[in-house]
């Protein structure tokens, strides 16, 4: 069990996943004195992506619940003990989109990292080009908005 995906169980099963699109919770990322970086996704951080957390872990258990899966021999693996936010915790995972590391901003703004031409405040020769300069995860994929940021930038570099 387990990741990567390589390690399949060797039973019949589904997977039900639960995610937040739109958490309150802010993450950072710094440059440490040291030249490293300090990476704290701040997960659940606020009351309101706790409970949404919660309850769409108890909603995703109730479907497990559902008599038509029970018919066909549908069974949970792993219960917790309790859904509580130290299981919430324990169990959650990135799922890879993360936004919003380096706003957009005027440079007189002092969360701002790049101006709206996609260039990096304070230094010459640097644009960021990926979903990092959006104020906000998307709700889907961020794929598209990507590309789209892409094709912004290849405007603003070819004139």
């Amino acid at each position: 069990t387990g990741t990567p995906a390589v390690y399949l169980d060797a039973f019949d099963a589904f997977t039900a996943s639960v995610c937040i699109l739109r958490p309150e919770s802010r993450g950072r990322v710094e440059l440490l004195p040291d030249r490293s970086l300090r990476i704290s996704p701040n997960y659940l951080a606020t009351v309101k992506d706790q409970q949404l957390a919660l309850r769409s872990l108890e909603l995703a258990r109730e479907v497990s619940q559902h008599p038509l899966l029970r018919e066909i021999g549908a069974e949970e693996v792993d219960a917790p003990e309790k859904t509580d936010i130290a299981y919430a915790r324990r169990v959650a995972e990135t799922i890879y989109h993360p936004a919003g590391t380096c706003k957009m901003g005027p440079s007189h703004d002092p969360l701002a990292v790049v101006d709206d031409r996609l260039r990096v405040h304070g230094l010459d020769g640097l644009r960021v080009v990926d979903c990092s300069i959006m104020p906000n995860i998307t709700s889907g994929n961020t794929h598209v908005p990507t590309v789209m940021i892409a094709e912004k930038a290849a405007k603003l570099i070819s004139t």
